[in-house]
């Protein structure tokens, strides 16, 4: 047995679940799938149940205690009824749960301590029939049942906790990772855990890889993974390029020397404000955050918004001289748009530098636009151009975010629309304040690993 082996077999210990874990499951499943058909008989159209996701599949992590369930409609059925059957199922198999919404409301509610998401979805003949995102879902669990054996299922349990440990699993629009389905065709494709690894470690991307031979739809991503069940989609379309060169450092620090840490990593305190203003402090820059109250949306619609600020935010920043070195945004209640800069302060004057003289009409244009100015240094010749100097618009990098030129950059609309309502600017060590908030985010920035 190698190294990695042995790892691999520790590791398995700690996340294989057992009969217990397993039965409980089981019974679980079995008592919702009666509730669920019970209510269903009252309706006026013929539904079923069908378990989805990991732990239909075997592929679940011990302790993990997710549940989903997909009520299926008859596919000819109209939207809002299949809304409004699927919220009368989902509230009478669990009377205590809540609605959320993804493409449509579904019902999310504990059921014997086990966290269940009852999804409603139309019962289409194939998966590139889909009425809505997740009625391709069954497909994927089919084509995963039939091809998983119980050594490959135990595989994709070991790489799910290992992307989890390096922090690269999860498909949400936060994470951009590793989502289940795609962690799963990966082992499939390579025949094992320890073979994705090898293969990974050496990746040049753009890699493809297409199960079902479609050979139809082409991708422009970091990672493509043709749906076996949907030639028209890619897999691993939400996946970040950061996060498959993350898979890529970790497989060669994994097979170079393996070690239960990479699947496991010590639990981090979260950054005080002492610990911000002493990275600060050694640091030198100039940091700027703009703290304003978070937008009501679910993750997956927050942060997209925030990233799109966020980079309207340095680019304008950039644009102005003020050098951004790194940014983040981070939200809970409140949202941070937090940017470090290596320029502090720029002068009061810049300079302008116009066209040619010898380009007669643009020159003259640009001569007679400044030579009456009087808030300006010329025109005045430089080599063979003319140039003025004038009054810089911001010489800090808090003056702009303080000014209604923020609101020129591109900023996600509900973020502009929370700006507008109220928001403030920290400076300097002020920012040290947000790691009662915000510690665990602060730490990942100011110690930053791959």
């Amino acid at each position: 047995m190698t190294d990695l082996d042995s790892v691999v077999a520790a590791v398995r210990e700690r996340i294989d679940p057992d009969a217990d874990e397993r039965a409980a499951l089981a019974a679980a499943v079995a008592a919702l799938r009666d509730r669920v058909e019970a209510t269903v008989a009252d309706l006026p159209v013929d539904a079923d149940a069908v378990q989805v996701g990991s732990t239909a599949r075997g592929t679940w992590l011990s302790g993990d205690r997710d549940i989903d369930l997909f009520v299926r409609f008859p596919p000819d059925l109209p939207r809002e009824d299949l809304e409004r059957y699927g919220l009368e199922v989902g509230r009478a198999v669990l009377p205590g749960g809540h609605e959320e919404y993804a493409e449509h409301p579904y019902v999310k509610g504990d059921f014997e301590g086990f966290d269940v998401d009852l999804v409603p979805c139309y019962d289409v003949p194939e998966a590139t029939d889909i009425q809505s995102a997740v009625d391709r879902t069954p497909f994927h669990n089919a084509y995963l049942d039939a091809r998983l054996d119980d050594d490959a299922r135990a595989d994709v349990r070991v790489f799910k906790r290992f992307l989890k440990g390096i922090g690269a699993y999860g498909s949400d629009l936060r994470t951009k990772g590793f989502s289940g389905y795609l962690s799963e065709l990966l082992v499939l494709e390579h025949g094992g855990f320890e073979p994705l690894l090898r293969a990974a470690a050496d990746w040049h991307p753009p890699v493809e890889f297409d199960p079902e031979d479609h050979g139809r739809a082409t991708f422009d991503d970091t990672l493509v993974v043709i749906d076996p069940t949907d030639p028209e989609r890619n897999v691993a379309a939400v996946l970040s390029a950061s996060n498959v060169a993350r898979l890529q450092h970790y497989a060669r620090d994994l097979l170079s020397e393996p070690r239960e840490d990479l699947f496991f990593p010590p639990d981090e305190e979260p950054f005080s404000a002492a610990d911000v203003r002493e990275h600060l402090e050694r640091r030198g820059a100039h940091p700027v955050a703009v703290v304003f109250q978070a937008p009501g949306l679910v993750e997956d619609q927050l942060y997209p918004q925030l990233e799109k600020s966020l980079s309207g935010v340095v680019s304008e920043l950039d644009r102005r001289g003020f050098e951004p070195l790194r940014a983040a945004a981070m939200a809970d209640d409140r949202a941070v748009l937090f940017v470090e800069c290596s320029v502090a302060e720029r002068s009061t004057i810049s300079r302008h530098d116009g066209p040619p003289v010898a380009v007669r009409q643009h020159a003259a244009g640009f001569f007679e636009k400044y030579e009456s100015a009087d808030d300006v240094y010329g025109p005045f010749i430089d080599g063979d151009r003319y140039a003025v100097e004038r009054d810089r618009e911001f010489t800090t990098p808090e003056a702009l975010l303080t000014s209604d030129a923020l609101f020129d950059v591109a900023l996600g609309a509900q973020v502009e629309s929370a700006l507008e309502e109220r928001y403030e600017v920290l400076v300097g060590g002020e920012v040290a304040t947000l790691a009662e908030a915000f510690g665990d985010e602060l730490r990942n920035y100011f110690e930053p690993k791959p």
